[in-house]
């Protein structure tokens, strides 16, 4: 009972206005406090505890390379080359939009960050070009989830750290399980497209043209290739992997394309700072929540409950796609891995479901929230750029979520997608 009140308390706090981690912390202590379960020095101890990963460094870096690398002009290069393949076809600049979004997936890891680098090159592009303004909206939010998802993805560092499963397992695991989805989305793409009146585009695939865009883009992909090869190979750490390719584009912008300031490096800077902050706070609360939860045997009984109910793993992933696709429309993704991914996971796995196929499972939901309203941080964003309402980008968006949604049942359903070059690289 005392965890209900618990639960209830942190939700209408949540829904009050408080931010999230404030929301946690006041829950928790107030549980301690009432309960007498635990020493009040817990509450301090968790949260210095919370934050001594090393691990945890590779997120204000995968923020701080996205960032560096809009400013530094990257992303117009990285859209340059992708339109130089595909923007002779009909509807090629959306197409483009998604395979923008998948190369600089592999650098920043977050949604948000993708949307705010790559959307304000595309919108007016596309506007120019005769796209509708909220399908232009709606598809660059669409895109835009694939950040957390393709590795680097920031989330999967987080369900790591909380979970103790292999960083480099999940990393490899949501390859396979983002490009499904950006298949999905190409697909509506054309099924789009076909009926719009777009005006003729100017892009001519040649020689001369391929090795000019080439030259232009080469040292905005090397970018990705560093956090790929790092992943792959396991020669460095992800923290390692993450500094890296910070100091080379953080390189390139200040020497080579001379795009990158002392004044516009501090606002990334301050930026990145802000962002992280939030993202560390929730870790230094998550501590307080995780040891409330073991004393008041949550897991034990929820694994209880489906024993009784006797649940098969297709049910049971079933219930949880449901769980995390109503929980994502009501709250950050973050804090709902921080409290229920540790909770879900070893009845998972107690089921025979591999845990990194649990983990893109539970992921890939979240981040299909991004395009949900009430919360939507997505439709917010595209919403703020396009200059259209939240309602008519939040429109714009439901045939994304469908197919987004067409691809979460092949994750969820086919393990193999995640689990195959994971086992691949690592063993089994």
């Amino acid at each position: 009972m005392a965890i209900l009140i618990v639960f209830i308390v942190m939700f209408l706090l949540m829904f009050l206005g408080m931010d999230i981690f404030i929301s946690m912390a006041v829950a928790g202590s107030a549980y301690l406090i009432a309960t007498g379960n635990g020493p009040i020095t817990m509450i301090s101890n968790s949260m210095v505890n919370g934050l001594s990963s090393i691990s945890l460094l590779a997120i204000p870096f995968f923020i701080l390379v996205g960032e560096l690398m809009n400013i530094s002009g990257m992303t117009d290069r990285t859209l340059k080359f992708s339109l130089f393949f595909i923007g002779k076809f009909k509807g090629g600049l959306a197409h483009a939009c998604v395979v923008v979004n998948v190369i600089f997936s592999l650098v920043s890891g977050s949604g948000p960050a993708d949307a705010a680098a790559i959307s304000p090159v595309l919108l007016p592009e596309m506007k120019k070009q005769g796209y509708p303004e909220d399908f232009s909206a709606a598809l660059n939010a669409a895109a835009a989830v694939l950040g957390p998802i393709i590795p680097p993805g920031i989330p999967m560092v987080f369900l790591a750290l909380i979970t103790n499963l292999s960083i480099g397992r999940l990393f490899l695991g949501a390859l396979i399980p983002g490009l499904i989805m950006a298949f999905f989305l190409h697909l509506l793409v054309i099924i789009k497209v076909n009926k719009m009146d777009l005006k003729p585009t100017e892009y001519k695939m040649t020689w001369k043209g391929f090795w000019e865009v080439l030259r232009e883009s080469s040292l905005s992909l090397i970018a990705p290739i560093i956090i790929i090869v790092g992943v792959f190979t396991g020669i460095t750490t992800i923290t390692e992997v993450a500094i890296l390719a910070t100091a080379y584009v953080l390189f390139i912008g200040i020497f080579v394309y001379k795009t990158i300031t002392l004044k516009n490096m501090f606002e990334v800077f301050k930026k990145t700072a802000l962002f992280s902050s939030t993202i560390m706070a929730l870790f230094a609360v998550a501590g307080i929540f995780s040891y409330l939860i073991a004393v008041e045997g949550l897991g034990k009984t929820l694994v209880d409950l489906v024993a009784q109910y006797n649940l098969s793993s297709f049910m049971f992933l079933l219930l949880v796609n449901i769980f995390f696709l109503f929980l994502g429309m009501i709250m950050d993704a973050i804090p709902a891995m921080l409290i229920f991914g540790p909770l879900l996971l070893p009845i998972a796995v107690q089921l025979g479901i591999d845990p990194t196929h649990f983990g893109i499972v539970m992921i890939s939901n979240l981040m299909i929230g991004l395009l949900t309203p009430p919360v939507g941080g997505l439709l917010f964003i595209e919403s703020k750029l396009s200059g259209l309402s939240f309602e008519r980008v939040a429109k714009a968006s439901l045939p994304f979520v469908g197919a987004l949604l067409i691809s979460l049942v092949f994750i969820t359903y086919i393990p193999w997608v995640v689990t195959y070059i994971p086992n691949l690289v690592f063993g089994r």
